[in-house]
């Protein structure tokens, strides 16, 4: 080489090696540009405060950026720092060198952008925790160096992308909480290095996912909360022996636990329940020696509980609830001393607790409900679980006092003992349960006074004490519990006054139950503005006095029964004003006086049952409220908006401080053939008018007959007149209708033959002519019907209608009311009703109710 060529090869190299630094700059600044352009279309932001073209030279101390070695981005961390937007306009093609993309935790919105695709470097992807929505870019295939990759808790839609099978260096997958469906699992092969896979809580149907059990790495497994079906394959039991994890919980997977389960003896946890296993659970199951979670919960699984459990001894939580286990609890049971949480309800268990569960010196939870456990309730139990938080035994059939050692549960926050066989005193030692959020001991046979302690109770959400045979008053110091969300003491033998604190000792409190006992003197008077009550329940006592117009501070009343008492006041007009109120009962008092028409416009929205029977009202029937009664118009089949939208039944949800959402049925009571039955829960679609036993006069409007979703229509024992109006033909859902002991006449007019659901009619003792009817549901009433009508003729009665008859003159028909009130008042009445009384009433179908 010549010695000019020498220079020119050095000068060449100088000049190649200041171009250098020039490239690296103008490769920052290409990534600088499109990071700030990205952030220029995000809502603004603190974290991003660094991302500034002054900062140029410092682009690698960007919040979130990481670069290489050669000063290119190599990884973007935001995770977690209170962004929004999209990702759409973040140009990918900006960063060649970008490995790891972690956007987790945010709020970023509308779809991935396919140029996501053109970062085959990528290593590291999580966009979990975010609202992104759409499918998933098949181009997301074209990672092919991909090794963790996580979508999960979107809303991502469509099929799962078969290109995912490009990943072969994937070790973790989580597409976990979206919307994904199933794909054609046969396209997808095997991933060889995957460790972590979850596909859970989206909606995918069909079988088991074929190319799971090729993934012989794996050690985490989540299809739970989709729509799978069929049997499990052997396949997987036999090739993923490294399992760790496997949830396949609330699927629709069916048939006996493999025998080759034990074959996946490094699990630690697994999670079942929720779907259609039925057989048995084999004593081999011992075998997964490091187990420590068994969830099996609501399967068809029976049999006996295996003693063989008890060999387990790192299990911290055994779920074996909504099954049909019908043998005692092992003893063995009491061996596995880890054990945190037991949960064995809902099952057929018999017998009564082995003496070896008092080893369990770390339970938190104890779930024993709803089995035929019996005998009593030991002490040293008691006193060896004082870690317990939450003790259900409920709806079982022990017996005996409730040990004073209850009071060393001082952790526990949930106390469920109701529908056992219980008696004795309620224990003031209960009152140093000071963390205790529901204590609900109903339908016990406790006696004796409510404890004074219970008022130490300062956390509690929801007292129930029903269905007892608690004596003495309401102690004083329940006015304490001012977190207090539900009481619920009826069906007792209290007495006493009602405590004047209660209406406004609580803001939350919304259900008050204190029916079925012997309380005595006036309801509480102040119920303070913004009163949360539901549910108002005092029927059945012996109060008296006048009503507190106060109560329509209550706005959220949707239940106020009143009913069997002896309160003495004129009709509550300001009921009207509550916007939710559903049932209204007053029955059996003395309410006294008319009922003139309201000034309101729209009275009474949505009431669907109003019992006003057995009081002493006068005057027209309040025929402009009976009118507005919405909710018995149109009123669908299936449920009507409440508190709790998907129920059939009307009930008081209370959501206590701890999270727990309780659900309490509305009770009520209903004439049925003559005597007072207690409904414990109301179908949504029960809607009944009951007027009678009063003393109202004059014509039955016409326009009751817009109420097209009326079931039951009461107008008996009054001094009613004129004829039934035609309009009644035009409720098609009426199963009762009783207007017997009135002073109605004129014939039965044909239009109730439409009447294809009455079940129940009552005519008698009034002044009806002419024939009865012989078509449709009036081929099923009996004379009983119809007696005390002497010029009514035809079947059955005995009396025949002669064919050359001449019609009958019918009753002149009273003008009918202008507005409901006024036209007949003061009118002079010579003939008296006699007897009747507050039972005898109407019949009317069981079938719609719960009793």
């Amino acid at each position: 080489m010549t010695t000019s060529q020498r220079a020119f090869l050095f000068f060449l190299h100088v000049f190649l090696l200041t171009l250098f630094p020039f490239k690296t700059a103008s490769s920052a600044r290409i990534e600088a540009e499109a990071l700030l352009r990205w952030k220029s279309s995000l809502p603004p932001s603190p974290s991003l405060n660094s991302w500034s073209l002054k900062y140029l030279k410092n682009l690698c101390r960007w919040t979130g950026i990481h670069c290489n070695a050669s000063g290119s981005v190599s990884e973007v961390d935001l995770s977690y720092a209170s962004l929004s937007g999209t990702i759409e306009n973040l140009d990918f093609n900006s960063f060649p060198n970008l490995t790891s993309l972690n956007l987790k935790g945010n709020s970023f919105n509308e779809s991935i952008p396919s140029g996501i695709g053109s970062r085959s470097g990528l290593v590291f992807l999580d966009l979990s925790n975010n609202l992104l929505e759409g499918s998933i870019p098949p181009e997301i295939g074209n990672l092919t160096q991909i090794q963790y990759i996580s979508l999960y808790n979107n809303n991502l839609k469509g099929e799962i992308p078969y290109q995912i099978g490009n990943f072969r260096k994937l070790e973790h997958l989580d597409f976990g909480s979206n919307y994904l469906e199933t794909p054609d699992w046969s396209r997808i092969p095997t991933f060889p290095l995957l460790k972590y896979l979850s596909f859970n809580d989206n909606e995918l149907h069909l079988g088991f996912p074929g190319f799971i059990s090729g993934c012989l790495n794996l050690k985490f497994l989540d299809l739970s909360l989709n729509c799978l079906m069929g049997p499990v394959p052997e396949s997987l039991f036999n090739n993923l022996v490294k399992l760790e994890y496997l949830n396949l919980a609330y699927n629709s997977f069916e048939g006996p636990l493999s025998a080759n389960l034990t074959k996946l003896s490094k699990l630690k946890e697994l999670r079942l329940a929720g779907n259609f296993f039925s057989g048995y659970i084999l004593d081999s199951i011992s075998l997964i020696s490091d187990l420590r979670i068994l969830s099996l919960f609501n399967n068809s699984f029976q049999g006996n509980i295996p003693a063989s459990l008890g060999q387990l001894r790192s299990l911290e939580r055994l779920d074996l609830r909504m099954n049909g286990f019908n043998s005692m609890i092992p003893p063995e049971i009491g061996l596995c001393t880890n054990l945190s949480y037991l949960a064995l309800g809902q099952n057929s268990i018999t017998g009564s607790l082995p003496l070896s569960l008092s080893n369990l010196t770390n339970l938190l939870v104890l779930g024993l409900s709803s089995n035929s456990l019996s005998g009593d309730i030991p002490p040293h139990f008691l006193g060896n679980w004082t870690k317990l938080t939450s003790l259900f035994i409920h709806n079982n059939s022990f017996t005996g006092r409730l040990p004073s050692e209850i009071g060393l549960l001082t952790n526990l926050s949930h106390l469920y003992l109701y529908e056992n066989a219980l008696s004795s005193s309620i224990p003031p030692e209960i009152g140093n349960l000071r963390n205790l959020l529901v204590l609900d001991l109903a339908t016990n046979y406790f006696s004796g006074e409510i404890p004074p302690t219970i008022g130490n109770l300062a956390n509690l959400s929801l007292l129930q004490l029903s269905y007892n045979k608690l004596s003495g008053t309401i102690p004083p110091a329940i006015c304490k519990l001012s977190s207090l969300e539900a009481l619920l003491l009826s069906n007792n033998n209290l007495e006493g006054s009602i405590p004047e604190c209660l209406g406004n000792f609580s803001n939350g409190l919304q259900v008050l139950h204190l029916k079925a006992n012997r309380l005595q003197g006036l309801i509480p008077r102040e119920f303070k503005e913004g009163c949360a009550l539901q549910s108002l329940n005092l029927n059945g006592n012996r109060l008296e006095g006048i009503l507190p117009e106060s109560l329509v501070h209550c706005q959220q009343l949707e239940v106020f029964d009143l009913g069997n008492n002896n309160i003495q006041d004129s009709f509550p007009f300001w009921t009207d004003s509550l916007p939710d109120l559903r049932v209204l009962v007053l029955k059996s008092n003395r309410f006294h006086g008319t009922i003139p028409p309201s000034k309101a416009n729209l009275t009474f929205p949505t009431l669907q049952i109003f019992d006003i029977s057995c009081n002493e009202f006068t005057g027209l029937l309040p025929t402009q409220y009976l009118k507005n009664l919405k909710g018995m118009i149109n009123v669908k089949e299936n449920a009507s908006e409440t508190r709790n939208g998907n129920s059939r039944y009307w009930e008081s949800t209370v959501i206590t401080r701890g999270g727990l959402e309780l659900t309490y049925a509305d009770p009520t009571s209903v004439i049925v053939k003559g005597s007072e039955r207690q409904l414990e829960r109301i179908l949504k679609t029960l809607t009944t008018v009951d007027l009678s036993n009063n003393f109202f006069h004059g014509n039955i409007a016409s326009s009751i007959g817009d109420l097209n979703s009326l079931r039951y229509l009461n107008f008996s024992h009054n001094r009613l007149t004129g004829g039934i109006p035609p309009s009644l033909g035009d409720i098609p859902v009426l199963e009762s209708l009783d207007l017997s002991y009135n002073l109605l006449g004129g014939e039965i007019p044909w239009q109730l033959t439409k009447l294809t659901f009455l079940e129940v009619l009552n005519l008698s003792m009034n002044y009806f002519v002419g024939p009865i009817l012989q078509t449709g549901q009036f081929l099923t009433f009996d004379k009983s019907s119809y007696i005390g009508n002497p010029e009514l003729c035809g079947n059955p009665i005995l009396k025949k209608c002669e064919d050359d008859k001449k019609q009958q003159p019918v009753l002149s028909a009273l003008p009918e009311e202008v507005d409901g009130y006024g036209i007949l008042d003061g009118m002079k009445w010579q003939v008296v009703l006699m007897g009747y009384g507050c039972g005898a009433v109407v019949g009317i179908i069981l079938g719609l109710f719960l009793f």
